[in-house]
């Protein structure tokens, strides 16, 4: 019984925990050459159990990257839906104004094309005008990098505003005039290679630093604090925030006179969506994320507008302009026609180009036109992407805060040559 116990002691021993070994010397031993511990136990077999050895994972292959889909796919006419029934004689003015306006690589393409357009006359009906574009021009269908060929469609316009030359308790809100520190650098003089990519910001010292942000100039409440002289001061913060995203408007001053508000520069940062920070902050669902709905939320919650704004840093500076019969300038610098002009990606669509758009307003009815490419803006990015002007006051306002749809777009292009990629 003894021994049985003995036995039953010793083989427990065998499976305890070992005793940290001793080493013979402190010269510590290389991590090649060391063994896990052994318990020394009288009676027993030592067990050796060998120390782990170090596996390096096999690196993953890096895959090689999927090439772009062409910008542009070759199109016939008969797949344009809508072609053979858009009102062309609408579109035909504004075509010819954006000949005139044409310069560098545009001007070399369009020139024959544009000779050609002005001797068929400003008052051409729309059936010649039908003939002459299928005859000197073909389609080409914008193609996402993706190969998808549907994209979003947006749409802008002209706001009035409430305003005072000088500012008050009512009239609080400044609009901002281009400020004397604000250094902008065209990288496309060193860097061909960047072509209508500027750097702007202002010097601290000798280091050029970012510029102030949306949220740290919509923070200067002292008028002395303002880099840059305010034109005017407008009554509702809201509205003004509306204007900074459509980047023109009208303002109106107690007397019923009227200025134009025209986009003169932008403080350098790109333009951040807030109706999407509203969603991603759980305040609104995508289908509220309308212009109407973000001016309800703002209108809700006051305290939190400086939070909304800060939530964009891209900030608008404008210049005072007179009031003309026409709309406002775009970025080709010619007046804006509503109903046919859009803001487009220029690295996409080169400005000055006639495009034809399809897509289905929100109430289902199909939108088809011709239209052209005169205007750029901050969130306006990437191949089939435009932005529908829609011209101005509040029932432009309307359908333009309602859009959010998706479209089609072909660019249409001198025979015998391609759209530029």
């Amino acid at each position: 019984m003894i021994a049985l116990v003995s036995s039953l002691a010793l083989l427990s021993a065998c499976v305890s925990t070992a005793p940290t070994p001793v080493r013979e010397s402190n010269v510590p031993t290389p991590l090649a050459q060391q063994s896990a511990p052994v318990a020394e136990v009288p009676g027993c077999t030592p067990v050796v159990t060998p120390p782990p050895v170090a596996v390096c994972p096999t690196p993953e292959q890096p895959k090689p990257p999927v090439p772009a889909a062409p910008p542009w796919r070759s199109a016939d006419w008969t797949v344009l839906p809508g072609w053979q029934q858009d009102k062309l004689a609408q579109a035909w003015p504004t075509l010819l104004a954006s000949c005139k306006a044409l310069r560098g690589d545009m001007l070399k393409a369009w020139s024959g094309t544009c000779d050609a357009a002005r001797e068929l006359g400003a008052q051409a009906d729309d059936a010649k005008i039908r003939e002459f574009l299928q005859t000197r021009l073909a389609p080409w269908q914008l193609i996402n990098a993706d190969g998808s060929e549907q994209g979003l469609i947006t749409g802008y316009y002209e706001p009035l505003i409430r305003a005072s030359r000088t500012p008050t308790a009512r009239y609080a809100t400044p609009v901002l005039g281009v400020p004397d520190d604000l250094i902008t650098v065209d990288l496309s003089d060193i860097y061909p290679e960047l072509k209508n990519m500027r750097l702007r910001g202002r010097l601290e010292g000798r280091k050029l630093v970012p510029y102030w942000t949306n949220g740290q100039l919509a923070a200067m409440n002292d008028p002395q604090q303002l880099p840059a002289k305010a034109l005017m001061w407008v009554e509702d913060s809201i509205e003004y925030l509306f204007l900074q995203v459509q980047g023109s408007g009208q303002a109106q001053f107690p007397d019923g006179s009227r200025v134009r508000i025209a986009y003169a520069d932008q403080n350098g940062y790109p333009y951040k969506s807030i109706g999407r920070w509203l969603v991603d902050k759980g305040e609104l669902s995508v289908d509220k994320a309308s212009m109407q709905g973000i001016q309800a939320w703002a209108r809700a919650n006051p305290q939190r507008i400086l939070e909304l704004l800060a939530a964009n840093p891209s900030y608008v500076f404008f210049r005072e302009e007179g009031v003309a019969s026409d709309g406002p300038k775009g970025a080709q610098g010619l007046p804006l026609t509503a109903g046919r002009s859009i803001a487009v990606d220029a690295r996409s669509i080169p400005l000055g180009a006639p495009v034809f758009l399809a897509f289905n307003m929100p109430d289902g009815k199909p939108m088809q036109r011709l239209m052209l490419a005169q205007d750029t803006g901050g969130a306006i990015r990437g191949r089939v992407r435009a932005d529908f002007y829609w011209g101005f006051g509040a029932e432009a306002g309307s359908m333009a805060g309602r859009m959010r749809q998706q479209g089609r777009i072909w660019i249409l292009w001198p025979q015998g040559t391609m759209p530029p990629s």
